[in-house]
C-alpha cells in the first residue's frame, strides 16, 4: 500500500453564487466527500473555498462547485495559489 496523496485547492467561484445557499451547498458536499477546508462569501460577489483531501474526492467537489445548487448560476471557477500557512479546518466549515 502506497502513501496517501492529498490534494489542496483554492477556488474562486463567479456568477450568481451569493444569496442562493451556495456556501451551505459547498459545506455539505465537501463533508460528504470527506474533505477539510472552508468556504466564504467575498465582498466582490464571488465565493472562495479551500479544500484538502484525496485527489478523487477534491475532483468530485470541484464538479459539484461547477454545477452549484438550484438557483445558482456558476459562470467561472478559478484555481488560485494557496497561501503556505493556509488552514484546512475539519469538519469543513463556513467562514462568515
Amino acid at each position: 500500500m502506497g502513501e496517501l496523496t492529498m490534494r489542496d485547492v483554492y477556488l474562486s467561484v463567479e456568477g450568481r453564487v451569493q444569496g442562493v445557499g451556495f456556501r451551505w451547498f459547498v459545506r455539505e458536499r465537501a463533508r460528504r466527500w470527506g474533505l477539510a477546508g472552508w468556504v466564504r462569501n467575498m465582498t466582490d460577489g464571488t465565493v472562495r473555498l479551500v479544500a484538502r483531501g484525496h485527489p478523487d474526492d477534491v475532483t468530485g467537489l470541484m464538479g459539484d462547485v461547477h454545477r452549484g445548487p438550484e438557483g445558482a448560476w456558476v459562470t467561472g471557477v478559478l484555481e488560485l495559489p494557496i497561501e503556505p500557512d493556509e488552514q484546512f479546518p475539519e469538519p469543513f466549515t463556513i467562514h462568515r
